[in-house]
């Protein structure tokens, strides 16, 4: 039974107050009709939602806050890793979820959220000088390689309706692939450490150096065993809990003043007014900035395909053809347009998502607008933010020891998985020039505008894999050692 008809049912139940004309009557009305005007609405802008199971407002309402806590850390992680606004990450996360969501009719339950692909570009850019006097201007050359980014992802959405999916194939084969993601996480690598090591510019050895690595540690193996034999949303939010545990030891030791002066600022929170806004910062056109960012959305636009099918999967439904890849890639790349317009990272469909749905066993795509709304509502708590702000960089550096790791193990899981032979030298060489570009610091181009790090190597990668003739794959699956003529094998006979 729908809302409206419910509301309609019980103050028709409450005796005189139905009469025509009284104060009830007129609520019921309103209510009614503000109802029916929702459901109009949400059937226009999503008509994939009345091909799913009908949920109570209650139920709903709980399972998008489930849902939004599950998606915010990861969301999170990333404005505070590269000195983006935390307002913005979740704001541009929630609005960019309801693009997707209007792009593809609402057919495919999905929350998009902060891409850790770009957080060495990203950190790199508002780090230097090189690219702005102040923050502000880092941000916003940062935030025209987002743009970039995001057309990236526009463009390859054509080309996969104009030819098909087949041709990301050829593109992007299982080692270009599988490297390309194992050097997202290692570049990601010396951050975790560095977190941990210099945090709050504690010296070397110092005492604050060792407790430091104490709370990273406790973090990391609290996420460790979580996520190892955790169960249900527990094993969802493994990084969470983490990032809670070590936040309230660090509060403990710090409020007893066991541990040293700085390892948290709790300051922070009161600089905060309750409701805030966030601080949208808009995009500016610097060539090196784009050549660096830009060129990372090839390998996440591979990631998009993957967890479109994890999801269909998960689902039981085929996304590639309902709404369709080129929708779905269309949907993730004006996501991270709007993102970078308004200071947010670039935006991608989370794999997270897709073990929230096989949790929770619900796969309505209404519970992830609700969700959606929740992020863009908790962007303007400033109190909120400001609690997120205190959390200390060795807590962070401890959480993502693990978080990285996983993104580099993700990328050699998806080279076994896809029986990548490495005993063909065409792809140990694909391999090795990938991974030696992109973690060597190369850089190609001019002053003004130039490839390097990730993108580089990426791009790379692609154009070898056009160039180099193909080698026919053995029979058999998995990896493939040496072999030996059958011939010339020797068995030996017992002695």
């Amino acid at each position: 039974m729908g809302l409206a008809k419910k509301v309609e049912i019980r103050f028709a139940c409450v005796g005189p107050q139905k009469q025509k004309g009284s104060l009830a009557s007129v609520f019921v009305e309103a209510t009614v009709r503000k109802v029916n005007i929702l459901s109009k609405l949400n059937l226009l802008l999503f008509p994939g939602s009345k091909s799913y199971p009908k949920n109570g407002a209650l139920k709903t309402f709980t399972l998008g806050l489930q849902h939004a806590f599950a998606m915010s850390c990861a969301t999170i992680l990333v404005p505070l890793l590269t000195g983006l606004d935390v307002g913005v990450a979740l704001c541009m996360a929630g609005v960019g979820t309801l693009v997707f969501h209007i792009c593809t009719g609402g057919k495919m339950p999905t929350f998009l959220g902060s891409s850790f692909a770009f957080i060495t570009a990203l950190a790199t850019v508002v780090g230097s000088e090189e690219f702005g006097a102040d923050k502000t201007e880092r941000i916003s050359a940062a935030m025209g390689g987002v743009v970039a980014a995001g057309l990236i992802y526009v463009i390859i959405a054509l080309l996969i309706k104009i030819f098909g999916s087949r041709f990301i194939d050829r593109l992007f084969p299982p080692v270009v692939r599988g490297v390309g993601i194992a050097i997202i996480g290692l570049n990601l690598a010396s951050a975790a450490i560095n977190n941990i090591q210099s945090n709050n510019g504690f010296e070397m050895f110092s005492a604050g150096y060792y407790w430091s690595w104490i709370l990273a540690l406790i973090t990391c193996l609290t996420a460790i065993i979580l996520s190892s034999y955790g169960k249900g949303m527990v094993k969802m939010s493994s990084i969470v809990i983490a990032l809670g545990v070590g936040y309230i030891l660090s509060m403990i030791l710090t409020l007893t003043g066991i541990a040293p002066e700085g390892l948290m600022n709790l300051d922070k929170v009161g600089e905060h007014a309750w409701f805030e806004m966030p601080n949208f910062v808009f995009p500016s056109i610097n060539l090196k900035a784009i050549g660096m960012i830009a060129p990372i959305a090839i390998v996440t636009c591979v990631e998009h395909v993957g967890d479109v099918y994890a999801n269909g999967a998960v689902v039981g439904r085929d996304f590639t053809k309902d709404p369709g890849l080129h929708r779905t890639m269309l949907g993730d790349g004006l996501a991270t347009v709007v993102a970078g317009l308004f200071g947010g990272p670039a935006n991608t469909t989370y794999s997270e998502n897709t073990a929230v749905l096989a949790a929770t066993g619900n796969y309505n795509p209404v519970t992830l607008r609700v969700a959606a709304v929740i992020a863009i509502v908790v962007s303007f708590l400033g109190k909120a933010i400001g609690v997120v702000e205190t959390v200390p960089n060795c807590v962070l550096g401890g959480a993502c020891i693990v978080l990285y790791g996983m993104i580099s193990s993700v990328g050699l899981r998806t080279l076994v998985e896809n029986h990548v032979d490495f005993t063909k030298n065409r792809n140990l060489c694909i391999a090795a020039v990938m991974l030696v570009l992109a973690m060597g610091g190369a850089v190609i181009g001019g002053p003004d505008f130039s490839f390097s790090g990730i993108g580089l190597g990426i791009i790379v990668g692609i154009l070898l894999n056009l160039l180099l003739p193909p080698i026919d794959e053995p029979d058999g699956k998995g990896l493939v050692a040496h072999s030996v003529p059958e011939d010339e094998i020797v068995v030996e006979k017992d002695k």
